[in-house]
């Protein structure tokens, strides 16, 4: 109607991704030794964009988002405040982001390099809401500075005692699983906490992560053996061991490993093997810690015995299962989770249990096979969910899969070494790697399934676009 203001109308999904199509092909087009256009429009970067998209990547790198997820959301970003001829380049530590404005105008390149971090899926999380609605068009660039100022001013949703708590629930949920009973659970929890506030001291102090790690490992493993030798001094009969397996589940890193596979898979080698030899130095520290206390122990008369070392086995029972949600919800509020998705987590968390078990129960498979399998579901489902709810998917992942850390296999491949059992021990270990291994290839081949027969998001990470896809032989 005449003299009716018009109402601006945001950009839809599928316009976003059809401006992502139209920059894949003329940044494809500029390969090409006729790509170059002479006479193309110069458009100049606004260097608040620049620094918005820099920040926004720094941030979800430092808070545990993977490199892949990263370079997409910087990309939506440059895509969506009009950043010409955006490259994005992010490895473990690194992140560039290049924008060249045409014609004579020399390109423009910023980077930050992450120096400190800290696993915070409540950030990963708003950062995701962020990108999605700059995408759509429903954040204008200013907005979306404020946007980024308040996420990082912003309190977690869980009070810090809560969350140092949370590693303790995990080895305290563990413990149940495995039969421990409530003593067991009870110093199962102080214990876990007691090392991880040494951890954090250490840490103050300036002391090296892999030496944090030993110690927490140390501390635990002091407080289960000595409740072990009280047991068998008195004849109490408690499965003291469940402390020490516990222990191992808390500080096991899950996180890394799925995010080694996953920049390898997605082609970023890099990232991939940075992340893989920070999971090997925290398994060596883990190892290095119990081991000393393992052997000490023998050494000064503890018994510990091989055939009641604790191990939840391929049990259904309800305390198990409960034990498996504890430990899902436990580990998701340690990387402070949106509590709204923890009811989800328990689930899936009792889901990878409940195939693990029935696999290795009624098809009589080995273990990897049984891990790998539970892996697989929790990857499908997981990656589902992010993409219907529109939420990163690392939060679903990492805290699904822990019931099946290999605690409880890498404590026995220990003890078999302490007490002189050298092949017994090196294959105990080396199968808890393959274990570990088998649940992030599992969940990461889970996401391809899901990628292979659904569209990408607003980064266009769908079936054709997504570049690692493209590298080789995708483009044909």
């Amino acid at each position: 109607m005449p003299g009716k203001p018009e109402r601006h109308v945001p950009p839809s999904e599928d316009r976003m991704l059809s401006r992502m199509r139209d920059w894949r092909a003329a940044h494809e087009r500029e390969l090409t030794p006729d790509g170059l256009d002479e006479d193309e429009d110069v458009s100049l970067p606004d260097a608040r964009a620049i620094d918005l998209v820099l920040r926004v990547g720094e941030l979800m790198l430092a808070s545990g988002e993977g490199t892949e997820a990263v370079s997409e959301a910087m990309l939506s970003l440059a895509i969506a405040f009009n950043l010409p001829r955006s490259e994005v380049s992010v490895t473990f530590t690194t992140i560039t982001l290049s924008t060249h404005p045409g014609g004579d105008h020399h390109p423009i390149t910023g980077e930050r390099v992450v120096r400190r971090r800290t696993l915070d899926y409540f950030r990963v999380s708003e950062l995701h809401t962020l990108v999605q609605e700059a995408a759509l068009g429903l954040l204008e660039l200013e907005d979306a500075s404020a946007r980024l100022a308040r996420i990082r001013r912003a309190r977690m949703p869980y009070p810090n005692w809560l969350i140092a708590v949370g590693f303790g629930l995990i080895a305290s949920s563990a413990s149940v699983m495995m039969g421990g009973g409530f003593i067991v659970a009870t110093v199962a929890l102080l214990a876990t906490v007691l090392g991880d506030r040494t951890a954090v001291f250490l840490a103050k102090r300036g002391v090296a992560e892999f030496y944090q790690m030993a110690a927490a490992a140390v501390v635990a493993a002091t407080i289960g053996v000595a409740l072990l030798w009280v047991s068998n001094t008195m004849d109490l009969g408690l499965k003291a061991g469940a402390i020490i397996t516990g222990n191992i589940m808390a500080l096991l890193p899950g996180r890394p490993l799925v995010s080694s596979l996953q920049d390898g898979i997605s082609g970023t080698y890099v990232s991939a093997a940075a992340r893989l030899l920070e999971t090997f130095f925290t398994l060596g520290a883990i190892v290095s810690g119990v081991a000393a206390v393992a052997y000490t122990a023998q050494r000064l008369g503890v018994h510990i015995d091989l055939e009641t070392l604790p191990s939840a086995g391929t049990s259904m029972e309800i305390p198990v299962l409960l034990g498996a949600a504890g430990i899902a919800m436990a580990f998701a509020i340690s990387l402070v989770v949106p509590p709204r998705m923890l009811p989800m987590i328990g689930v899936m968390g009792v889901m990878i249990w409940l195939i693990y078990a029935n696999m290795r129960e009624v098809l009589q498979v080995p273990p990897v096979v049984g891990t790998l399998a539970g892996a697989i579901a929790v990857g499908v489902v997981g990656h589902w969910l992010a993409r219907r709810t529109r939420r990163p998917v690392l939060p679903y992942l990492v805290p699904a899969i822990a019931p099946l850390l290999p605690g409880s296999i890498l404590y026995r491949g220990l003890i078999e070494l302490t007490q002189g059992n050298a092949g017994a021990g090196l294959l105990g270990l080396a199968e808890a790697v393959t274990v570990g291994l088998a649940l992030g290839a599992g969940v990461n081949l889970g996401g391809e399934l899901v990628r292979a027969f659904q569209h990408g998001g607003l980064a266009g990470a769908g079936m054709r676009s997504r570049p690692a896809a493209r590298r080789t032989r995708g483009g044909y």
